[in-house]
């Protein structure tokens, strides 16, 4: 008799969980608001303005940058730091593809490096051996809003003058002793994309504690403007990457209710991590002490095969089928068909000299945590302490059965899921 939902078994779970985004008349009224104002982009309008101050109020600094998107965020705190044409960035290679293609984008290269096994953040030893003397900065990770080493990293960098670009965007709310993400270095950056745990469907923000820094992103997201100036001056070349107010409306009812979602999301993390410990070959993702807040975007555990009785594509597949929701693991940055296509980078970016031989590069711990990994969506922390006992009761049920799964064939992440 089947004892697994994935091959007959009633699942253990057929409610949904408490679906994302959240909304409510706050989004509704700020909304209505832009629309009969008639002023919708930001030149004219307020809520823009608004939420630049807001969201810098909340990271304790001026007012922050907002943007078009978390992608354009990288791009532009890249170039307000300095980097540019032939320097090279040191990226994690476990993160989204955005990380990486930001450093291509403003004509700079990309240095992959090893991760944390513990959390998945960047391997600060990993990055003191890859400086050289065209390294101009790091891009740091914090994945799902577990904050990287950053007395390690911040004692490093200063030590050899390179600057600091923390990715954020599965870290809104993480704090790191204290003091929140994104001013930790010399720019952060934040994503409001549909998935992230604010959102407007697509949106961003750099947050810094240098003024000038986001001075320099205003005036590249605005066509090179200064305040104040005649609207036709450009003093730099800059683009439009400018968010709308309709965006910046919906981020100010996310923000005003984000710190009840976050004391909620983390009181289930912290629920989840101690009950899921206890099942053999689960690790939950490390908390560094220092990390005094995690955004958790997600929720990450590592599955160890040879204790658990399965592999992760089994355990995740198993786990839809009880009807607990997973998204999927990043794969190695340095995996991606445009890393090892020689045409990959075209038509922006043609030339590879000076770059890595991304095909031949061996980070095992990147690759172990990609194919070990099961993430959770958000989701799962946002109802209470019942939706997230179905976790754990799903994943025990797996272990338990584990050899159910045996038969199970897995196709390979983006070819169609179970064969």
């Amino acid at each position: 008799m089947a004892e697994l939902a994935i091959n007959g078994a009633t699942p253990v779970r057929t409610n949904p969980y408490p679906r994302w985004p959240v909304w409510d008349d706050s989004e509704r009224s700020g909304l209505l608001d832009v629309l009969d104002s008639g002023d919708w982009w930001a030149t004219e309008g307020t809520k823009v303005g608004e939420f630049e101050e807001a969201w810098g109020r909340f990271h304790r600094t001026g007012p922050a940058a907002a943007v078009t998107n978390g992608t354009h965020a990288i791009e532009l705190a890249l170039t307000a730091v300095g980097v540019g044409e032939g320097d090279e960035v040191i990226v994690p290679a476990w993160s989204f593809l955005a990380t990486a293609s930001a450093v291509l984008m403003v004509n700079a290269v990309p240095v992959f490096v090893d991760v944390d096994p513990r959390n998945g953040c960047i391997d600060v030893a990993a990055v003191g051996a890859a400086i050289t003397e065209r390294t101009r900065a790091v891009a740091v990770v914090h994945v799902a809003g577990s904050v990287a080493d950053m007395d390690a990293l911040t004692e490093l960098c200063t030590r050899r003058d390179l600057a600091i670009v923390e990715d954020c965007a599965h870290a809104h709310g993480s704090t790191w002793k204290g003091l929140p993400v994104a001013t930790l270095g010399d720019a952060g950056t934040f994503s409001f994309q549909h998935s992230k745990l604010m959102t407007a469907g697509e949106g961003g923000a750099v947050v810094s504690r240098r003024p000038e820094v986001i001075e320099e992103v205003s005036s590249l997201a605005d066509c090179g403007r200064r305040p104040g100036r005649w609207f036709y001056s450009h003093y730099i070349l800059g683009g439009n990457y400018r968010l709308t107010e309709w965006q910046a409306a919906v981020l100010l009812a996310q923000l005003e209710r984000f710190p009840d979602q976050q004391a909620r999301r983390s009181a289930n993390a912290d629920h989840l991590n101690k009950a899921l410990a206890e099942i053999p070959g689960v690790e939950p993702q490390w908390r560094d002490p220092r990390c005094t807040s995690q955004g958790n975007y997600c929720y990450v555990v590592r599955v160890r095969p040879e204790e658990f009785g399965a592999g992760r594509e089994q355990v995740r597949l198993a786990l839809e089928a009880e009807g607990i929701p997973l998204t999927m693991s990043y794969p190695p940055l340095h995996h991606l068909e445009a890393f090892l296509d020689p045409d990959g980078f075209a038509p922006r970016y043609r030339n590879r000299a000076g770059m890595q031989d991304f095909g031949s590069l061996d980070l095992p711990v990147v690759k172990a945590l990609a194919d070990e990994t099961l993430w959770f969506k958000t989701s799962v922390l946002m109802g209470d302490r019942s939706d997230c006992d179905d976790v754990v009761t799903a994943v025990n049920r797996i272990h338990r059965h584990a050899s159910e799964l045996a038969d199970l064939e897995v196709a390979e992440p983006g070819t169609g899921g179970r064969r």
